[in-house]
């Protein structure tokens, strides 16, 4: 029948562990006398025997941890010999646990992915701590850090040790937070209880739920009708929240109504130019819809609108409606030729004066819009001049100034001035 002793683990070494000589029925003195002697089978010399007063003693600082490890309950047996005559006697130790050890996790930081579409509910196991104490003393709850989107539940596996569940409360949001990081707490069953911490980084996996988005829903640009081909118009800018491809934009041009449009995109950049020279006279406004679409098919779009603005790359053009070559001397106003003037051009480009050269006995007069008569302003005499160059001029305000030229020939008929006069004295 073994004598079995207990005390917890982690005592001084020194401590009288018992009386041996009385527990084991022996007189004072017959420890010595007898020889008696402790055999450790093969374990740690834990024990010392001061034969003298019959006490057993520990020689060393016992550690649970190191002597069983996870073996409970961690018991070390004993042999007192007794040489003569001789005579054994089983002697059992156990040590109880302390609670000496901080739950520890094996690494500092935990990484986890999770993607931004994960539903409240889902559950994500982490790694558990280690604490090689037992019993209570052991790892018995996990804690996490207070946040919006996450509680962390504590359960048993079959050899009951605990390790910890991180539980989705609410939907993540990449583009809200990329990132959140966690610290976990594991707490032992000690008084007071000791605990051990990690981080735990989450890092949001981007799904695509962004659609592209148009800094301006609206761009209203101006362009000179002379713009050279491939002069940017303008650069249009669509933002994606999502990352990588899911952010990833291609722009393309839809055109408006009408014919077929001077303007190409960059679908990557987003910049428009042109592929056509503009005519500001056959048109002069465009507008058209820019899409912008992710690698996922989502898009957005803005409207283009551009004003082309008149250039003045046009000469008035003179065209006359009747013309008289010749007109009979001594004739009261008389009209020599009637035309119209036209610029296509807008504005001052557009506007026009009409003029001839000084010193002529003709005049111009506007009838109705652009059309102008021109007229003698007083009889014409034939001996003093048979023969008129009439230079039209025609010109607009435009910067530069363009101008045309039309030049008439009037001849001065005669209607026989001696004669009349002939009959005049009779």
């Amino acid at each position: 029948e073994a004598i079995s002793y207990s005390m917890p683990e982690e005592t001084e070494s020194g401590y009288l562990v018992a009386n041996l000589a009385q527990d084991l029925g022996l007189r004072v003195g017959e420890l010595t006398t007898r020889g008696a002697r402790i055999h450790h089978n093969g374990n740690k010399e834990l024990l010392q025997l001061d034969a003298e007063r019959g006490n057993l003693l520990l020689k060393e600082k016992p550690d649970r941890e190191a002597l069983c490890g996870a073996t409970e309950p961690c018991v070390l047996h004993f042999q007192i010999i007794l040489e003569n005559p001789v005579q054994f006697f089983q002697t059992d130790l156990q040590f109880t646990d302390i609670n000496d050890h901080f739950p520890e996790f094996p690494d500092t930081e935990m990484l986890l992915k999770i993607q931004e579409i994960a539903q409240p509910g889902t559950v994500f196991p982490l790694k558990a701590a280690q604490d090689p104490d037992i019993g209570s003393n052991a790892v018995q709850n996990y804690t996490v850090s207070p946040n919006l989107h996450f509680h962390v539940v504590t359960l048993s596996r079959s050899d009951d040790r605990k390790y910890p569940e991180l539980v989705l409360d609410r939907a993540l949001d990449r583009e809200e937070q990329p990132e959140l990081t966690l610290i976990l707490t594991a707490l032992d069953g000690g008084a007071p209880p000791k605990s051990g911490t990690t981080t735990v980084r989450i890092e949001v996996v981007d799904i695509n739920d962004n659609a592209p988005q148009f800094l301006q829903s609206l761009y209203a640009v101006e362009v000179p009708e002379n713009s050279p081909l491939n002069a940017l118009v303008v650069t249009v800018s669509a933002r994606d929240l999502d990352a990588g491809i899911h952010g990833n934009v291609a722009y393309s041009l839809f055109q408006g109504g009408g014919g077929p449009q001077p303007f190409v995109i960059d679908e990557i950049t987003g910049e428009i130019r042109l592929k056509g020279a503009l005519d500001f006279e056959a048109t002069s406004y465009y507008t058209m819809e820019i899409v912008a679409t992710d690698s996922g098919g989502l898009s957005g779009k803005c409207t283009v609108a551009i004003q082309v603005l008149d250039v003045n790359d046009n000469a008035p053009k003179l065209t006359i409606s009747s013309l008289t070559s010749s007109i009979p001397e001594n004739a009261p106003e008389a009209v020599v030729a009637v035309f119209s003037v036209s610029d296509p051009d807008s504005g001052d480009n557009g506007r026009m004066v009409c003029s001839i050269q000084n010193g002529l006995p003709f005049l111009l007069k506007p009838t109705f819009k652009n059309f102008y008569t021109l007229v003698t302003e007083r009889p014409l005499d034939r001996e003093s001049n048979a023969e008129y160059n009439i230079t039209i001029t025609v010109s607009d305000l435009g910067t530069p100034r363009l101008t045309t030229q039309h030049t008439i020939t009037v001849q001065v008929s005669d209607i026989n001035d001696n004669h009349h006069h002939h009959h005049h004295h009779h």
